[in-house]
């Protein structure tokens, strides 16, 4: 009888009356609960409370219950007022919330370059508009699209067919649209939160005017002195094709870069009175008016057919569905900035949005404000590296004879680590190679690096090392043991045969005089060395430039990894049981961790972009060197503080446990354990503490995760094939699937 009793409550209980979606929202909001903390009570996730609240979905047993009874409590508290009042606004692009899914926030942006250096004109200040995120919502389901003239065009609405909910600001249709066409041609929108959007435009120039016009898409500023996002519409091939463009580039086209400039679709934007970027119409294109009346006009254009998304960033993106594909770069543009380019371009341009280098003045005697440099920026002007921090063929190396061939006493090299050494005979004995990753190293030491800024640098003779004084510095430090160093400022006697150096690359030892950034050289100074610099580039107007940036990416990073159900604050057990498969349970939300990475990645490296094209010939100015963001000693400081960061972790490790790398490949070490887990390799004591200095498994930055493990008997049959005239295959290379490839035994 007690089991009916029990079926009954089951039933009553699952269908427990529920206020209406938004109502379940302001009694959350006015209590002051997170959507964490209701999604943490009832043991779900909290994309899903926030479904609820949205009317997207409805609570299911177990959860419906207990959640309706939170809301009861909260309803006593808080009861309804007795009248509502009207959303303001009218119009075709606004409507009256009736559960819909909220559209995703506008977001800041930064400022946009493109590929080839070139700035495109300001825009106009636009105020703030804070918001709450909600970037993890699970995607919409597809609706069918309405019958043409159903609707006013380009009222929104949501992917279930309800209207959209109306929000303030310029931008309240998000930072970007997805565009579709059907059969019949009619194209459609779909923006993040599930917002959908009728496209009226038959034309691209019309297209153009129309996103600038009347669709309220952008994002607001990252920085009070900033730029708003321009829109971002990103055409799928059936788009293409409705807009006068081919579906895919040809090889010509494709190698270009862009279509050429007597191609029909370009020929009528500019009769409409359109401009192109240097970069013209490509994957990444920009189409603009100059600035009139201080109101910026640009659209950006992403074409994935055209492969604007590089798998080797973006993963299948390409591949996914209008909804879906909204989702993603959605969430990317509300983490870290509407895309403008490739991740490389978009984590450049972050940093100038994130820190822009010029502010409004304070009013003249007229009243007026003017532009001037922000201190603390880099400046609008690009400022000539030092001879030894220049890739070969700049312009300040034009005096040098030619072919020319400069060695470490006259450039500066400041790479990675790619080395790697024989195994010793105890380490065939263990049965298994366990490989580690340093998570976004690069991002790690950027934060609360010390860099030059807007002045040249100043060049000195035989002066005294400081630490605190960013540039590059002559020094031989061929004298440093590594058998003997301090570790937390005690002396240690280590095997330094068995360690990388940490002033190379290569990891071999230095053998003379040669050009390090300032973290290099204040490394082998922290291990308990003298140093005498022969000459130096300083930078005394300096600061941490790269803080903020860092800063964003990290909060990336963290709060997708937590969308994955890999959060702070595991414990080690925990954190390697979270991580496995973690991409898989969202694969889109998946994809977004991976850009982020190579946005860190990206962004340094473009800080020292190289000439590209046929037509460069060494000794001439490329346009990249016009940007105030060309700035390989800024990317050599990064390198260096994650090479020496990487090295400290490395002999901290040695020095208590008498383990030491086979192989180190930038942020990836191999070690030798007698099991296959990085708990193998890493000591952990009951309470969840490790050697101080050393690794730690954990999702932030500067931690580090298992990348994979492969057995011994692998590693040396790797080491036979792929090893020749006395050079040692950098296991960490294939650590991660086993795997090597023709190519690799190639090289």
């Amino acid at each position: 009888m007690s089991e009916l009793f029990d079926a009954v409550d089951a039933l009553v209980a699952s269908r427990s009356p529920l206020p209406p979606p938004a109502e379940r929202k302001r009694l959350r909001q006015a209590h002051g609960l997170t959507l964490e903390e209701v999604a943490t009570a009832l043991d779900v996730r909290r994309a899903t409370v926030g479904a609820w609240e949205s009317g997207k979905t409805e609570p299911r047993p177990p959860q419906r219950e207990p959640y309706a009874r939170l809301l009861q409590q909260l309803a006593q508290l808080y009861p309804a007022p007795a009248a509502t009042s009207s959303i303001a606004g009218s119009g075709p692009l606004r409507a009256a919330p009736a559960a819909a899914a909220p559209a995703e926030p506008a977001v800041p942006a930064g400022s946009a370059h493109d590929d080839a250096g070139e700035v495109t004109p300001a825009p106009a200040a636009a105020t703030v508009v804070p918001a709450q995120s909600s970037a993890a919502t699970p995607p919409p389901a597809a609706a069918p699209r309405p019958a043409p003239g159903s609707r006013p065009p380009g009222a929104p609405k949501t992917a279930a067919g309800t209207p959209a909910p109306a929000r303030s600001g310029p931008f309240e249709h998000g930072p970007l649209l997805v565009l579709d066409a059907d059969d019949g041609r009619q194209v459609t929108g779909y923006g993040t939160g599930g917002l959908l959007l009728d496209v009226p435009a038959r034309s691209l120039s019309a297209l153009v005017e129309w996103a600038l016009a009347e669709a309220r898409v952008g994002a607001v500023k990252l920085h009070p002195s900033g730029r708003d996002a321009d829109p971002l519409l990103v055409l799928t091939a059936a788009v293409c094709e409705r807009y006068g463009l081919p579906a895919t580039l040809s090889d010509a086209e494709r190698s270009a870069g862009r279509l050429p400039e007597d191609h029909k679709a370009v020929k009528l934007l500019e009769r409409a009175g359109w401009q192109l970027t240097r970069r013209g119409l490509g994957p990444w294109a920009r189409i603009y008016r100059p600035v009139s009346g201080g109101r910026r006009q640009c659209v950006q254009l992403c074409i994935p057919s055209w492969n604007a998304l590089d798998d080797r960033a973006w993963g299948h993106a390409a591949e996914l569905g209008p909804a879906e594909l909204a989702r993603v770069l959605g969430v990317y543009a509300h983490r870290v900035m509407t895309p403008v380019g490739s991740t490389a371009v978009s984590g450049l341009e972050l940093m100038t949005a994130l820190n822009p280098p010029t502010r409004a003045s304070e009013p003249d005697q007229d009243g007026k404000r003017h532009s001037e440099h922000r201190p603390g920026s880099l400046g609008t002007q690009p400022v000539d590296p030092a001879p030894c921090e220049a890739i070969d063929g700049h312009p300040v190396l034009a005096p040098l004879p030619r072919f020319h061939i400069r060695g470490p006493e006259e450039r500066l090299f400041e790479e990675a680590y790619d080395w790697a050494r024989d195994l010793t005979d105890a380490e065939c004995m263990q049965p298994y190679l366990v490989g580690i990753d340093v998570n976004l190293a690069f991002g790690a030491a950027a934060n609360g690096a010390v860099v030059g800024l807007d002045a040249p640098p100043e060049h000195v003779t035989h002066p005294v090392f400081d630490p605190a004084l960013p540039g590059s510095w002559l020094v031989d430090l061929s004298h440093v043991d590594l058998n003997r160093v301090k570790v937390a400022k005690e002396w240690c006697d280590l095997k330094g045969d068995l360690l990388p150096s940490p002033f190379t690359p290569t990891g071999e030892r230095p053998q003379g005089p040669a050009w390090y950034a300032t973290a290099t050289v204040a490394y082998a100074v922290e291990l308990g060395y003298d140093v005498a610099p022969v000459e130096a580039w300083v930078r005394p107007r300096s600061g941490r430039f790269l803080d903020g940036w860092y800063k964003r990416l990290r909060d990336a990073y963290v709060a997708t990894m937590a969308d994955l159900k890999v959060a702070e604050k595991l414990t080690p057990g925990e954190f390697l049981e979270a991580m496995g498969g973690h991409k898989g349970r969202d694969p889109e939300l998946g994809i977004v961790l991976d850009a982020v990475k190579m946005t860190v990645k990206g962004g340094i490296g473009k800080l020292q972009e190289k000439a590209r094209g046929g037509n460069w010939v060494p000794g001439q100015a490329w346009p990249a060197l016009a940007r105030p963001t060309w700035r390989p000693d800024i990317r050599a400081t990064v390198i260096s503080r994650a090479r020496v960061n990487m090295h400290r972790k490395m002999i901290a490790l040695a020095a208590a446990t008498g383990r030491y790398p086979v192989a180190v490949l930038s942020d990836c070490a191999v070690y030798t354990a007698d099991g296959p887990s990085p708990l193998d390799v890493l000591p952990y004591d009951r309470d969840g503490k490790t050697v101080p200095g050393s690794f730690r498994l954990g999702v932030s930055p500067g931690m580090v995760k298992h990348e994979g493990t492969q057995d011994v008997l692998w590693g040396v049959g790797v080491l036979e094939q792929l090893g020749a005239d006395g050079k040692v295959a950098n296991l960490a290379r294939y650590i991660k699937t086993g795997e090597v490839t023709a190519r690799d035994n190639e090289e």
